[in-house]
């Protein structure tokens, strides 16, 4: 477990922070939830038991769970109304705070962006700071695949997104949080990781609130 002077340490000198979004920023896992919707949650909830664990590959395990899902565009949005994701406890204010220290703050996720801009505009994090999977439709709103040319969309991909940050902003140190493997892999070129931020999470978020007390 990472110690309250090492966190201090690691958000006080963090030019920028990245968070992963499922079962750490939000309580739920968005894939999942969108699987329970569409009716086919308990196939969909073990590959993503395999993929959080590194177990099949990041691509092969979202095009396998989206082809059972097969999620149109009124699916996606009526899960938005009635099933909003929730928000895990302590984190507005983390953010508010990082963000009054004027750290910049993403939203890295393996999971779909129309549901992560939903998750940062509640966060009051601008849409240019988000990087997640994009899910495409055809006219008639039916499902037609997912964008595999985004980085988030593959094993590896949170590292690249990362890389691209330091090399567009200059950043010297990045904090990646997160609880899978997809977000081990991130570190390098991340500075640090904090993993398992939804297991205990109102302790370690709380641990994190500290830093500027």
């Amino acid at each position: 477990m990472v110690s309250h002077s090492e966190l201090r340490n690691l958000f006080c000198s963090a030019d920028a922070v990245c968070f992963d979004v499922d079962s750490t920023v939000i309580q739920e896992e968005g894939i999942d939830e969108l699987a329970k919707f569409c009716g086919v949650e308990d196939a969909v909830s073990e590959m993503t038991r395999q993929a959080m664990g590194g177990a099949v590959p990041f691509k092969a395990a979202l095009t396998q769970r989206l082809a059972l899902i097969q999620p149109s565009r009124e699916q996606v949005q009526r899960l938005l109304a009635e099933h909003p994701p929730h928000l895990t406890p302590g984190i507005r204010e983390l953010v508010s705070r990082l963000q009054e220290r004027n750290v910049q703050v993403f939203l890295i996720s393996g999971g779909f962006r129309s549901i992560v801009e939903h998750v940062a505009s509640k966060l009051n994090i601008p849409s240019t700071n988000v990087f997640a999977n994009r899910l495409k439709f055809y006219f008639n709103g039916e499902y037609a695949g997912f964008d595999e040319t985004q980085p988030t969309a593959e094993s590896g991909g949170k590292g690249k997104v990362i890389k691209l940050l330091k090399e567009k902003f200059h950043f010297k140190k990045i904090v990646m949080v997160g609880d899978g493997a997809t977000d081990m892999e991130a570190c390098p070129p991340a500075g640090a990781l904090n993993p398992g931020i939804q297991e205990g999470q109102n302790y370690k978020v709380q641990k994190i609130l500290s830093v500027r007390r």
